[in-house]
């Protein structure tokens, strides 16, 4: 019991010391950069005429640009000037040893190449790769490159999301700790009042019916942890910081495995012989089920990852769908009417996002324990 409790502990510092290297550092193949470029460019060198932001691929590429990854933190863009603002972040790569630099505007926007260790480096459609001094790049017949990618762990805008969450979320533990530290009687000030009701709620409110009152303590640290964690990356989605890190899949993927984790290694005998020999079902049965059950113990998991992913991507879409509305209207239309009715709808679907940024947490959190709760229950068999 003790070599067990240990080891869930340990899952538990694993979700936050390994979440930022199992998260993807790639973006999807094609990204709202490539749009932008060849929208700006087209409209800026071909026909020597200002970019039209009202124009469906532009507005397009805006809205896909917030949701997406990025090797450099860009605030926001002047496509006329194509000048981003915002600031470079740590480029880690394998390649022959390690190779790091920070990435530029230059390097991830305008097809510039660096030089690091005697190695040639340029950015094309989310990735790098590796090229020469001129930066040729060879294409298949898809338009895909084929050059050579070193392996990247670069620290990308979701990581660095991830990071910021994990250090608020630590600094903010850390004073409730030390306030209870102090006296166990001494009410929490500060941040540190406003996660304790929160806290309260995930052990009396889920813990503690799904799991039950006699195990649950020991799964408390991965259900506060993967609550607290979702809950904050869902609130900083809504700043203008431009963070969308819950809206990854790579992010969401890593979270439904740990929940994966903690529930197989925890499950008791009754919870395997539940799967692969169901007690009281006549053994022809057992045989057609089997299989479904080990299905259900990969189905469950998928469901958690693909859930909060597409209502927090879905959320972020349809808010900067509106933006987008509005802003097309006025450069368009120059209908104050309509922006304003646009404005109204934005912000009462931002509001809604929070409840959203809550209930996405809670529901993430809410079925891990009870998938945890069905691993360790004890059956009764008469």
């Amino acid at each position: 019991m003790v070599t067990i409790k240990k080891s869930l502990h340990l899952l538990t510092a694993a979700l936050f010391a390994l979440m930022p290297l199992v998260s993807s550092a790639e973006t999807p193949v094609t990204t709202a950069q490539d749009t932008l470029q060849h929208v700006t460019t087209e409209a800026t060198h071909e026909t020597h005429e200002a970019v039209d932001p009202s124009s469906k691929e532009f507005v397009k590429a805006y809205t896909q640009h917030h949701l997406m990854d990025d090797h450099y933190y860009s605030f926001y863009a002047d496509a006329e000037h194509h000048k981003h603002y915002g600031f470079g972040l740590p480029v880690i790569l394998i390649d022959n040893g390690l190779k790091v630099f920070l990435s530029t505007e230059d390097f991830v926007y305008n097809g510039k190449v660096v030089e690091n260790g005697g190695q040639h480096y340029v950015y094309n459609h989310g990735k790098i790769y590796k090229t020469d001094a001129t930066g040729a790049l060879n294409f298949d017949e898809h338009h895909h490159a084929t050059n050579e990618k070193p392996f990247d762990i670069s620290i990308t805008k979701n990581v660095f999301g991830l990071l910021l969450a994990t250090i608020l979320l630590f600094l903010g533990f850390t004073a409730l700790a030390k306030t209870y530290k102090a006296s166990p009687n001494n009410l929490p000030k500060g941040l540190a009042r406003a996660l304790e009701p929160l806290v309260i709620y995930v052990r009396d409110e889920m813990a503690r019916p799904n799991i039950g009152d006699k195990k649950y303590k020991k799964y408390m640290p991965y259900l506060l942890s993967v609550f607290f964690l979702i809950f904050l990356l869902n609130l900083l989605g809504l700043t203008p910081l431009g963070l969308n890190v819950t809206g990854n899949i790579s992010v969401t993927v890593c979270l439904a495995i740990f929940t994966f984790l903690y529930v197989n290694i925890s499950g008791n005998a009754d919870y395997w012989k539940h799967i692969f020999w169901m007690p009281g079902v006549p053994w022809p049965m057992k045989i057609v089920l089997a299989p479904i059950e080990v299905l259900g113990m990969f189905t469950k998991p998928f469901s958690l990852l693909i859930r909060l992913f597409a209502n927090i991507t879905a959320g972020h879409s349809v808010v900067m769908g509106l933006i987008a509305v509005a802003f097309v209207m006025k450069q368009t239309l120059s209908t104050p009417g309509a922006v304003g009715v646009s404005f109204l709808l934005t912000l009462f679907l931002t509001v809604l996002e929070l409840l959203v940024a809550f209930l996405q947490a809670f529901i993430f959190t809410m079925l891990s324990s009870l998938f945890i709760g069905s691993a360790v229950q004890e059956h009764d068999h008469h």
